[in-house]
């Protein structure tokens, strides 16, 4: 007999799980339809969702760098950030417009 690899349980086991989340909401939203409080009950799960899906700084991973130096040890900008110093030696050395 083969045994399924342990990834693929796990993989099976949450979407067994975020699906009976999702049927769990949309059972609480027809209910809520019906008391007349659907769309403070659909408002409010999205800002539920925003609250839950945003990291918390202890969730930061190890060796991950923010988009906002300030955050990075050393205030170290990622590739391709445009700095002020950048941004002042372009607008200098632009030549003026009408001449």
């Amino acid at each position: 007999m083969v045994q399924p690899c342990l990834e693929c349980v796990c993989l099976a086991a949450n979407l067994s799980i975020t699906f009976l989340k999702v049927l769990l909401w949309l059972i609480l939203l027809g209910l809520f339809v019906e008391l007349e409080f659907g769309l403070a009950y659909f408002v409010l799960s999205l800002f539920y969702w925003m609250y839950v899906r945003t990291r918390g700084p202890g969730e930061k991973k190890e060796g991950k760098r923010s988009a906002y130096s300030v955050f990075n040890r050393g205030c170290e900008a990622i590739q391709g950030t445009l700095t002020a110093e950048q941004l002042e030696r372009k607008l200098q050395l632009r030549p003026l417009e009408g001449r």
